[in-house]
């Protein structure tokens, strides 16, 4: 099986949007030979811009599997490429012994536990093995540096080495999304091995066109009330600025309750989808006249 062909960004474009994702030049562009090229594609932004939905929605217009590796602090070999399921191991290694009778070849009970039958694929493995797949190594920024020198190897090489079993080599390479938040900046090495791209918040027409495709019920007037208020929430120093997510959150909660407008009453009461501190909270609810006003 080989990578279905794609001609375009536009194209790339097009199939995202039947998908559900409404990616701009730069995202459809920047996807677009990142599949051409066969290099991974890192994306960095603030969260909340769409980094981790984009290998989603290629996924799902691809028609792959998509395999996800999360990141996060102290993540190690074992965690992200494979391990060796002990407790079946120690059974089998029981019902050897049961059935022999005797004292068992320590060569031969060795060679019968370290087989595919007992490998644990993690996502590295997984994503060679299953190509053409999408792979999503999500927050890499959270890892350590010792991770990303081993994630730059595995990449570079699209193969390991099973030291038991031998090499696993992706027959096609996987398109590796790599995304960041920037809580610390990520090696230049392993920015070198990707295409790069930064994504914004969606601009305002972009951002209710979002809200309208995920909401369909949701009138044109109220979906730019939303869109407009969370832009201005984005401009206020708060601890953790609202993404898209929030604003489909938000848009979701006043549907549900019936509003057809987003006034202050309306606004104060469904701050808690769109706010995720007290502390932000209570910054905005001081100010709210103005946030809505625009």
């Amino acid at each position: 099986m080989t990578w279905a062909p794609v001609g375009s960004p536009e194209e790339l474009a097009g199939s995202l949007d039947r998908v559900g994702y409404l990616a701009d030049e730069g995202v459809a562009t920047a996807a677009f030979l990142a599949l051409r090229l066969g290099r991974p594609l890192f994306c960095e932004g603030e969260p909340g811009t769409g980094k981790t939905s984009l290998a989603v929605a290629l996924a799902t217009a691809l028609d792959v599997p998509m395999i996800k590796l999360q990141c996060h602090e102290g993540i190690d070999f074992s965690q992200a490429l494979y391990d060796w399921d002990f407790p079946r191991q120690l059974l089998h290694l029981r019902a050897l012994e049961a059935a022999s009778g005797a004292a068992l070849d320590a060569d031969v009970a060795e060679r019968s536990l370290y087989t595919r039958r007992f490998l644990l694929a993690r996502p590295l493995l997984r994503a060679l093995e299953e190509a053409p797949c999408v792979l999503l190594v999500d927050e890499v920024d959270r890892a350590d540096d010792e991770f990303e020198a081993f994630l730059l190897e595995v990449l570079g090489e699209n193969a390991v080495t099973v030291p038991e079993l031998g090499e696993v080599r992706a027959e096609v390479p996987p398109l590796v999304v790599l995304t960041s938040n920037r809580t610390r900046e990520v090696h230049d090495a392993l920015k070198r091995r990707c295409l790069y791209h930064w994504l914004e918040h969606p601009g305002l027409d972009r951002e209710v066109a979002i809200l309208r495709r995920r909401l369909p019920e949701l009138s044109q007037r109220l979906a730019e009330q939303v869109a407009g208020a969370v832009r201005r929430l984005r401009a206020v120093e708060l601890l953790k600025p609202p993404g898209v997510a929030e604003s489909i959150d938000w848009a979701e909660a006043l549907a549900a309750l019936g509003r057809t407008e987003l006034d202050a009453a309306a606004a104060a009461a469904t701050l808690g989808a769109v706010l995720k501190y007290r502390e932000d909270a209570q910054r905005v609810v001081a100010g709210l006249d103005t946030i809505l006003a625009g």
